[in-house]
């Protein structure tokens, strides 16, 4: 069990443990996305994790789709970032910005009635609730042409110059859950004829013009990403995941980043009734850096994970939203709190600090 608490180096910093926390998206940033002194105590809460990895905040007013979810595109929301990372290294701890564009899942009623972008024009399924109401469909998007290809990495470029200026310890950049990224990733979505479609190495080039762009920005030992195998969020798939995700993870070695972090449950954890193949034991193999994963552990599978050297640190998500003392109860095997599921997307204290 000792394997969780014992220190670890990713990139550019030395981690206390490897208990992580997970991004989880928790909808407090009520006014213009701006970070709130609410959030900074919820962070600062948390900061005995050896990593906070941030919720996902978005790059860009083109690719925020989510009704009271913070951004990093604007000096109000500079600042705001600024009063949490202070609240969290005032406890020691360290915290990367989870850096996010949604893609075609933003609604036009976000962007004044602008079609959202995208690798193509595949429309994904589901809904969101905008100001307008409740479960708006997802519309059809317009392909990113390549020059808005450039300008949406330069979007991630100065998010991730942002998030140091605010002084977070370095990003995460959010290539998972059907966003756009993972757009350009996968074939069900993917339907462009260019460079950036087609074949796994065309739509891995996105991706990996992100990556690059980013570390040399603010440097490779500060940034991290974030993949999702064999999610199927928003009727988004892959054909072939296992060569598509052993590519992106294989060339990913060339940046030398901080971490891959990847969010996949364990098949007898998964309650789907789907099968979904377990790949994290494959991309292990072809991934030569830090690893963490994220998905459904416990105390006990996460230790044995470690352990086995499955990865070099798990994340957790659900555990820390009624548990900010998490490291602290798994430490001395304390009975652990639930949390109140209806007030994981509200505003408020209630379910988020007062626990």
């Amino acid at each position: 069990m000792g394997k969780l608490f014992t220190e670890l180096t990713l990139g550019d910093y030395h981690l206390k443990n490897r208990i992580l926390m997970a991004p989880l998206t928790r909808c407090r940033a009520v006014e213009r996305g701006i970070p709130n002194a609410l959030m900074a105590n919820y962070y600062g809460q948390r900061a005995s994790a050896g990593l906070i990895i941030s919720e996902a905040v978005a790059v860009s007013k083109q690719g925020l789709g989510w009704l009271n979810t913070p951004g990093i595109f604007t000096d109000e929301q500079v600042k705001g970032w600024q009063k949490v990372a202070t609240s969290v290294h005032e406890k020691q701890g360290k915290m990367f910005l989870q850096l996010w564009h949604m893609g075609s899942i933003v609604h036009p009623d976000f962007l004044e009635g602008q079609l959202p972008v995208s690798s193509s024009e595949v429309k994904q399924q589901g809904s969101l609730t905008t100001a307008k109401g409740r479960d708006r469909e997802f519309v059809v998007p317009r392909a990113l042409n390549k020059i808005e290809i450039k300008q949406v990495i330069k979007q991630f470029v100065d998010a991730a110059k942002n998030a140091i200026k605010a002084g977070l310890d370095g990003v995460e950049i959010h290539g998972a859950n059907g966003f756009l990224i993972d757009q350009f990733t996968r074939d069900s979505i993917n339907q462009r004829v260019d460079e950036y479609g087609g074949s796994i190495d065309n739509r891995l080039r996105f991706m990996m013009e992100v990556v690059e762009a980013v570390c040399d920005a603010i440097g490779s030992g500060k940034v991290g990403i974030r993949l999702s195998p064999s999610n199927s969020v928003w009727g988004i798939s892959d054909s072939d995941p296992k060569s598509t995700f052993s590519q992106a993870v294989s060339r990913l070695n060339a940046f030398n980043l901080a971490y891959v972090h990847i969010l996949e449950s364990k098949p007898q954890e998964d309650k789907s009734t789907e099968f979904r193949a377990y790949l994290t034991p494959i991309l292990r193999q072809k991934y030569n850096g830090k690893l963490i994963i994220n998905g459904g552990f416990n105390k006990s599978t996460a230790s044995s994970a470690i352990h086995n050297k499955e990865a070099d640190a798990v994340a957790f998500g659900t555990l820390f939203i009624a548990n900010p003392d998490l490291v602290n109860k798994f430490e001395n095997d304390l009975c652990l709190t639930e949390p109140d599921k209806s007030t994981f997307y509200t505003q408020g204290a209630q379910g988020y600090t007062d626990y």
